[in-house]
Parts: C-alpha cells; structure tokens; sequence
C-alpha cells in the first residue's frame, strides 16, 4: 500500500515515509493478532502520534516451531535517504508468565545496546526509544482488548524486535559515536519520516548534549562546561589550539547555533564556549542562528557594515561585499589596518546575540547570574581572531583546572 503524504521541498514534492518505531509497531500487531487468533492478518493498520494512519500488507506472518508468532514489516522512508530504508523489520511475539506490566519489549539480531548515559534509555537497555516503545505497547494491547485476551491475569506478551542486517547498517549512523553498539535504533517521534528534515541533526546534537551533562553529573562536578563547535574545522582549530584537551566535551552542532544553544542551556550546562569559523560566526553577528547559506548568506554584509563602521572607506566596502570568501574580505582589511578593529566590533556582536539567545532558554534550573556563554572566532587562514572576554575567563579557568589536575595528579 503507498503511503501518499508528501512535503514540499522548494519546487518538488517529496513524499514522506514511517520510522522504524511504526514498523516496529505494525509488525508487533500482526504478529500478536497472529499469535492469539490463528490468524494472519492481511492488512495492518496504525495511527501514528503525528495522527497519519498507516496501512501495509505484512511481507511474511508465520507461526514458529516452539509457539511464538513473528511478523516482518518492511521500512518505507519515502524520499528520504535514510540507511534504513527497504530494511525488514520483525516483531516475534511470544506469551510468558502473567505480569502487571502485560507487554514486555526487548531487542533482538541488529537493534543496537545503549552503553553510555544521557540517551532515551537506560544503559544496558535495547535502543528502542520511548515513543516506539509506546506505540508496540498501544499496538499490542488493542489487539489484545479486540481478542478478548487479559495479558495481565493469563499470560503478559513478550516482543522482540529484530532488524536484520541491521549491525551492519549501524555503522553509517552515529550509534557507535552515541554509544549505541550492536545494532541500529528503533526511532521516531511522530512516527513519520519527514524528507529532507532537520530534526534528526538536531535530536542527535541534542543526544550528545545530554550524555556530557550525564556523565559530568556524574562526576560530580558543580558547573557544567561544553564546547560547541560547527564542524571539523572548529574541531581542528580546538585541537590545534590544545583546548580539546582541557576536560571540556566538544561538541559538533553544524549550523544549529541556535537550536544547539537552547539544547545545551535548557539541558542544564552553566559554561557555554562557541568556538567557529569566521565564515559561520559572522553570520551569528547579524542574529543568524541557522548558518546554512540556503537559510541566509550575508557574511560579505556584515563584514562590510562593521568595515565601515570602523572608518572603511567606500572603495574598501564595496572591494569587501566583492570578495568571494570571507579569508578574502580579512586580507582587505588586514592591508588597511583596520581588521582587528572589525573583528572587535564583530566578536562584540556575536557575543551580545549568543547572550540573548541563551538567557530565552534559560529555566528556573538555569538562572540569569549562572550562566557564562562566551565565542572564539578563527580562519584557516589567519589563525585565531578574537575571543570575547566571557570565553576569555572560561578558557582561563578551563586551563587553571587542567593544571591543578595534573598537579595534583
């Protein structure tokens, strides 16, 4: 059956597909409805939290030599290029001793382990997630009610589900990075595969925000610092400069400055560093919190309106609204004399926007007078370029902490 929903994405229409997490579910109703009816069902039907319905013909439905029942669902992502799409993901259902809990959930060949802190579930447990959890439980217990069948007094339903092949495909993905091993997860908040989107960035930034708050509560620690960097070349930068080696997790947030920033505040981190590329960071200048040049590209802009502010003369500002990189407007302003007065004006900029933004994500947890969010901004090409006084104090600190370990070490 086609599922016909679609998204506009500029001029085309991409049509949306469902997660693993609505396959999960399905195939746990056929294979339950199997299981207590004798029946396979030649059609399976579910709505989903984003209130879309769902409709497939299960690939295979099969009573198994020692009782249990399994069901197979295959994964239809639409026109997002998802790893998981076209994979077979199975429900085998089976009845145990009666339980107050009445649906018990695990996973078997290729859903991946949760190893470290900070993600949807526990360490140890499958990695399948709160929502796709919900949906088997709802799945489950439906057909159970429409069967007339009490998991509770005669018998709880035990599901697992498996996606074969699905070790393999885990390696594409950031499981190894989160700590997820063994396998992929089973995800999905809406339960609806949106082409094209951004969630997933984002829910993974927010993932490995929540792990380094995890593991610094753990250690106990009083305040909660996070470097946050665009990508490699922030990284680099970091690593070059010794500061990846400080204690502070760094990590990536591609050109979610804002969406990272609100994540890492509301999470709970006190000390926030940004550290980035001018090419990103000036946009930040201007208030831009998404830095993709398809959500806006006025880099040239800025520099030349900071320029100008800064005594550049006509001809400079407009040779610099010219200059094809962001390294090529520095040297313009590196022969006039004037690119550290910019880059001053500039990193100020950065600095009060990256404050606004973070003190509206701030919660009673968080207050105002606790918070320390500071920038450090750098170019391939000519190296470090300014750092604002509040990333000052925090590197300072970051380092006296260092030392003192060693020290003490």
């Amino acid at each position: 059956m086609a599922f016909d929903h679609f998204v506009q994405s500029g001029t085309k229409q991409l049509r949306c597909g469902y997660t693993t997490g609505t396959c999960a579910a399905l195939a746990a109703e056929g294979a339950v409805t199997l299981l207590l009816s004798g029946t396979a069902p030649a059609g399976l039907s579910l709505r989903t939290p984003k209130g879309w319905t769902v409709e497939v013909v299960p690939e295979t439905c099969e009573r198994l030599a020692d009782g249990s029942a399994r069901c197979t669902v295959r994964k239809d992502a639409g026109d997002d290029p998802d790893v998981t799409d076209g994979m077979p993901v199975i429900a085998t259902v089976s009845l145990c001793e009666p339980s107050p809990d009445a649906v018990l959930i695990d996973g078997g060949e290729g859903v991946g382990r949760v190893t470290r802190p900070g993600l949807d579930q526990p360490v140890g447990n499958a990695a399948i997630n709160r929502v796709p959890r919900q949906m088997i439980r709802d799945a489950v217990l439906e057909v159970c009610e429409e069967l007339e069948y009490d998991p509770v007094s005669q018998g709880a339903i035990q599901v697992v589900i498996s996606i074969p092949g699905g070790e393999e495909k885990a390696k594409k993905t950031f499981n190894p990075k989160l700590g997820v091993e063994g396998g992929l997860s089973v995800l999905g908040t809406s339960g609806i595969v949106e082409p094209m989107s951004e969630q997933a960035l984002k829910d993974t930034i927010a993932v490995e925000l929540r792990q380094a708050f995890a593991l610094q509560k753990e250690a106990g620690v009083h305040r909660h610092a996070v470097l946050l960097t665009p990508g490699n070349y922030g990284k680099d930068f970091l690593d070059a400069q010794g500061w990846s080696d400080l204690g502070v997790p760094v990590v990536k947030i591609s050109n979610y400055v804002g969406d990272a920033l609100d994540a890492a505040v509301s999470i709970g981190f006190t000390d926030i560093l940004l550290a980035g590329h001018i090419g990103k960071l000036v946009k930040v200048a201007g208030n831009i919190m998404n830095t993709h040049s398809s959500v806006a590209d006025s880099r040239m802009e800025l520099l030349a309106a900071h320029a100008a502010v800064c005594g550049a003369p006509a001809e400079l500002t407009e040779h610099i609204l010219e200059a094809a990189t962001t390294d090529a407007a520095l040297d313009l302003l590196e022969e006039a004399g004037l690119k550290d007065a910019v880059m001053q004006r500039v990193s100020d900029a950065v600095q009060k926007n990256l404050r606004g933004r973070a003190e509206k994500a701030l919660t009673a947890d968080a207050p105002e007078h606790d918070l320390t969010v500071g920038a450090v901004i750098f170019s391939n090409v000519h190296g470090l370029l300014a750092v604002t006084k509040p990333a000052e104090r925090l590197l300072e600190h970051w380092k006296e902490e260092t030392d003192h370990g060693r020290t003490q070490a």
